[in-house]
């Protein structure tokens, strides 16, 4: 039976309203942790410099801004992929996690509020880092396709919120190692995604775990858009590998978690903290 419209209205804001509540509560845990939050900005520049450094030091400016590319934009990613990966760790840190998952909200209203929050961090705080190397090597962007970076920006952050889901699950269910087990994962994707260098010099076993990592293609599609101005319909073979990911990651990536979500309860696993 269909509710009637005004009970649809009211559904729908309640759980508009959870999700914005959700963005406020992390934006509130940023606040409290201020301090941490600088010294990862600071870091983050520093090694964001130090990787563009190399190109210099070889006399490259393309180089250079690949290197940079690679380091400012696989901070983004990976911003995204820990702020939603690492939401049930937190909740587990500050002893909410039980209160939360018992809570009269939708689970995906939880997820959309977490995914928002993630991608707007992710984004504030790599505009700061690009900033602060654009300045520092004064590099030139009048020939750069923004417009392409962007779509690739947005097809690959909804590639990365699928399996964030998906990876947030772990903390859930290995109550001592999750955290630790999601972190390797991270680095995995690290290693095979050409952060900082071509694919194409990994062994070929490799080059096919990196054909699976949304990372692959939003990295040379951002890089071919600023380096070399090249505009999105030159650049569909990278693009829909990024779109049929995120059309499969994300339902799985709530399919997965409900899954976990249930067995957490029932075995008792939300009230444990180590």
């Amino acid at each position: 039976m269909t509710p009637p419209p005004r009970a649809a209205r009211s559904a729908f804001r309640r759980e508009a309203g959870a999700s914005v509540a959700f963005i406020a509560r992390n934006v509130h845990l940023v606040r409290r942790y201020w301090g941490w939050e600088m010294a990862f900005m600071v870091y983050a520049i520093a090694g964001a410099m130090s990787i563009a450094l190399i190109g210099l030091d070889q006399g490259s400016q393309e180089l250079v801004f690949s290197l940079m590319i690679g380091a400012v934009f696989w901070n983004y990613l990976s911003t995204v992929f820990s702020v939603i990966a690492e939401q049930i760790a937190w909740e587990r840190w500050e002893g909410t996690l039980e209160y939360t998952m018992m809570a009269p909200v939708r689970r995906l209203s939880q997820l959309l509020g977490s995914t928002l929050f993630a991608v707007l961090y992710g984004l504030l705080h790599t505009t700061v880092v690009l900033l602060a190397l654009v300045l520092f090597f004064g590099l030139d962007l009048s020939g750069a396709d923004f417009g392409a970076a962007a779509v690739f920006m947005i097809a690959g952050s909804a590639s990365v919120v699928g399996i964030g889901m998906m990876a947030a699950i772990l903390p859930l269910i290995y109550v001592e190692r999750g955290s630790q087990m999601t972190f390797v994962l991270q680095s995995l994707l690290l290693l095979v995604s050409g952060v900082y260098y071509s694919v194409e010099i990994l062994p070929d076993w490799m080059q096919v775990l990196a054909r699976f990592s949304p990372f692959t293609y939003v990295l040379e599609g951002v890089r071919q858009a600023l380096i070399h101005g090249t505009p999105i319909d030159a650049q569909l073979d990278l693009l829909w590998p990024l779109v049929v990911m995120a059309a499969l990651f994300i339902p799985l990536g709530i399919r997965v978690f409900g899954a976990a979500e249930r067995y957490a309860k029932r075995t008792g696993k939300l009230k444990r903290v180590g």
